[in-house]
């Protein structure tokens, strides 16, 4: 076991809270355990580990991540892994050839609070790879992994201005009718977001699909359109 992820592993074994790690297996449905150690304490402790651990490149990057992810007991270390990834000083290695590892992450993930913490390192690699990341989000809005069309949905939150409205609208369509919750809720929040910058645009889209998209979606989408317009 490299030693990054041993003394991330100590750390939470040292303040792991039965208590907490059962309240939040039960909030998460989880299958595998939690230690209780709650988000800013974890944030904490990877910060500092990760810190000390430098200097770091896209190899040892990589390697890091795949073997907490990989080798994860426990909920939280799954959830270092993710802190990784997103982990500002190491946001460069974001790029093309990180993609299959987040593809695996949010495969083997399969729940809401690995895919959506996955969502903005695949929208930055969008931004620098526009032309074959637009594809291959295309693809993945109809692959049979529900969780990458809901990434292919939810990969431009925060775009604001730079949101490419034709990419969302074609990463919906093959998942308007769905009848999964978590795709309509998706749906809902990416267009809910895209409202802030352009709610007309979001009305009208909603206006013209209402017979399609869901309650929960359209709910979700004109949350805040009293506001805006």
């Amino acid at each position: 076991m490299n030693n990054i992820f041993t003394v991330i592993r100590q750390e939470l074994q040292a303040h792991a809270d039965p208590e907490c790690a059962a309240g939040m297996k039960r909030y998460m449905k989880s299958e595998m355990d939690y230690y209780g150690v709650r988000t800013p304490l974890r944030r904490k402790i990877f910060n500092k580990t990760f810190k000390e651990s430098g200097p770091w490149d896209f190899e040892k990057w990589q390697e890091i991540i795949f073997e907490l992810w990989r080798e994860a007991e426990f909920r939280e270390e799954r959830y270092c892994a993710i802190d990784l990834v997103c982990w500002k000083p190491c946001e460069n290695f974001q790029t093309w050839e990180a993609v299959p590892m987040l593809e695996e992450m949010i495969t083997g993930g399969a729940w809401w609070d690995y895919c959506d913490h996955l969502a903005k390192p695949l929208g930055n690699i969008l931004r620098a790879e526009p032309v074959r990341m637009r594809e291959l989000m295309l693809e993945w809005s109809t692959d049979g992994y529900m969780w990458k069309r809901r990434s292919s949905i939810l990969c431009q939150l925060l775009f604001k201005d730079d949101l490419d409205f034709e990419l969302l609208q074609k990463c919906i369509e093959p998942n308007i009718d769905s009848k999964e919750f978590f795709l309509r809720k998706a749906i809902g929040w990416a267009l809910r977001d895209y409202a802030w910058t352009n709610p007309q645009q979001v009305k009208d889209y909603v206006e013209a699909n209402a017979e399609r998209l869901s309650g929960l979606s359209k709910r979700e989408a004109l949350k805040n359109l009293g506001k805006l317009l």
